[in-house]
């Protein structure tokens, strides 16, 4: 994990293991708002921990909410939260920091889309290799926290064009943004706003930073 100075208040976060392989771990001292796309605890709501679990690459279990699940019990987390998994290993994260706001971005583009191309959709997707787990330290309104996930995709598809890969993402990218439960709500979290334009200065920043990984998928053949 990053330099503890870069981890939010309240929180504790720590690299851990399981099922030989390694994830990134969040536990919360007291709930934070929730918003997320995440496979388990998607939504809003308050959550009381965020975990970025590394599986295989070629994953095929048809019930992956059930299998964070699972993970949590084994690290012993408790109460509602949010579990976001990738192929990448989620030891190359890459946390930055801007003005209170903290995102650590995981990023593999093996297989990157255009948002916009026609496909036709396909079962058993590899699972999302552009995760951003991301910390506001103020409070923000229901409306900011979805303005902010917009900020988050708008970010990395900036960072992805500039690098000069052929997409805007991956079809399985998932993000969360966490707020204080307390205090006064922001109303917005777009790219000009107070909150939303240094955490697309975090995301852009970890995207970026995570492209210059030469393989950053985790090599275990567990």
């Amino acid at each position: 994990m990053s330099p503890e100075a870069a981890h939010p208040p309240h929180v504790a976060a720590a690299l851990h293991t399981v099922e030989s392989h390694p994830v990134l771990v969040w536990r919360c001292d007291r709930p934070w708002l929730a918003v997320s796309s995440a496979v388990h605890g998607g939504g809003i709501g308050p959550r009381n921990w965020v975990l970025n679990a590394t599986v295989k690459s070629g994953y095929d279990r048809d019930d992956p909410a059930a299998h964070v699940a699972e993970m949590g019990a084994e690290l012993d987390l408790t109460g509602p939260g949010v579990g976001l998994l990738t192929a990448v290993d989620v030891r190359h994260e890459t946390t930055t920091v801007d003005s209170g706001v903290r995102s650590t971005v995981t990023t593999g583009v093996g297989y990157p889309i255009w948002a916009s191309d026609e496909a036709v959709a396909v079962a058993g997707q590899e699972p999302g290799t552009i995760n951003a787990v991301c910390w506001s330290p103020v409070r923000l309104s229901e409306g900011a926290l979805v303005n902010a996930v917009a900020t988050v995709a708008e970010a990395k598809a900036q960072a992805l064009v500039r690098a000069g890969v052929e997409g805007t993402g991956t079809c399985t990218d998932a993000t969360v943004v966490l707020c204080p439960l307390d205090g006064d709500a922001e109303p917005y979290g777009g790219p000009r706003s107070r909150v939303g334009s240094a955490l697309a200065r975090t995301v852009h920043a970890g995207v970026t930073a995570g492209l210059r990984v030469d393989d950053p998928r985790h090599q275990s053949a567990a």
